[in-house]
């Protein structure tokens, strides 16, 4: 399942949305200490978790080339993860994530989403080797 936007809906988030989250700011302040400054899992915090960060430029490379997007919010959210995540992974979605939009998928069901793991996922994409 892919998330579109409808343009309505995204021309009236653009005009909401909270100036503050950037998604490059929000992985430097809550991801770089374990995935590293550009994604590739080696941050300063890595050698102290029980499992090694992913390397999160080849996302979309393990994926068949395409961003796995649906799977990374979820994971980051925490809605969906496997037993391969280790337990020192945060579960975002019980943080604050910014106001929600209604993003809608090719089967016409809104969902809310918070702003913050739009933008983090936009900017996972945007690292992709």
């Amino acid at each position: 399942m892919r998330l579109i936007v409808l343009p309505f809906l995204a021309l009236a988030a653009a005009c909401t949305i909270d100036e503050e989250i950037s998604g490059p700011v929000y992985y430097a302040e809550n991801c770089a200490a374990c995935h590293g400054p550009a994604g590739e899992g080696d941050g300063q915090l890595a050698e102290f978790l029980s499992a090694t960060p992913p390397d999160l430029t080849t996302l979309a490379a393990r994926n068949g080339g395409v961003f796995p997007r649906d799977a990374v919010m979820s994971a980051i959210d925490g809605y969906a993860r496997g037993e391969h995540f280790a337990p020192e992974m945060p579960e975002f979605g019980s943080g604050d994530l910014g106001e929600a939009i209604i993003v809608e998928t090719e089967e016409g069901v809104g969902t809310p989403i918070p702003q913050g793991l739009i933008a983090l996922a936009d900017y996972l994409e945007t690292i992709q080797k």
